[in-house]
């Protein structure tokens, strides 16, 4: 398994989808993925660190866990068929791990407010990563796009 982290969330401006990338520690290898709305705003939320009035679904969730005693251990890519992600959260319950199926924006939208790691399966890898090596200008030129890329690049201008 490799550890991701989140590099950016938004709206990919070609097909005006919510986008969230992950990548490596080194920003070497990344994984984007395509997701619904709500989540994508979700997840800024965190990575701006925006605080809201009241709990949002995601808190909801991650308070419930809280008070029934479990705590939040890790988020994981799980799988990817037919170009659809799979992921499941593992929450630690006293000596008890619980594996909860999850849509991946889900994962990654609890794992952040819980502060807790993203992992994407060796599974996946193979498959979903984009790494550039050093010869590969298009890759080159897409590294070098992430870097300064920044949420306010994928707000929609009116």
């Amino acid at each position: 398994m490799l550890q991701m982290k989140v590099k950016v969330v938004g709206v990919d401006q070609s097909t005006m989808l919510p986008v969230v990338i992950l990548t490596d520690d080194q920003e070497e290898r990344y994984v984007p993925l395509v997701i619904g709305p709500a989540e994508a705003n979700a997840i800024a939320l965190v990575l701006e660190k925006v605080e809201v009035a009241r709990p949002l679904t995601h808190d909801l969730f991650l308070n419930s866990i809280l008070a029934l005693g479990a705590k939040v251990d890790k988020a994981v890519l799980t799988d990817m068929a037919d170009d659809v992600y799979y992921a499941e959260l593992y929450l630690v319950q006293g000596k008890k791990t619980i594996k909860v199926d999850s849509r991946p924006s889900d994962a990654i939208a609890l794992a952040l407010r819980a502060g807790v790691p993203i992992f994407v399966d060796d599974k996946i890898t193979t498959h979903a990563l984009v790494s550039s090596p050093d010869d590969d200008p298009e890759l080159e030129e897409f590294r070098s796009f992430l870097e300064d890329l920044s949420p306010d690049d994928f707000r929609k201008e009116n």
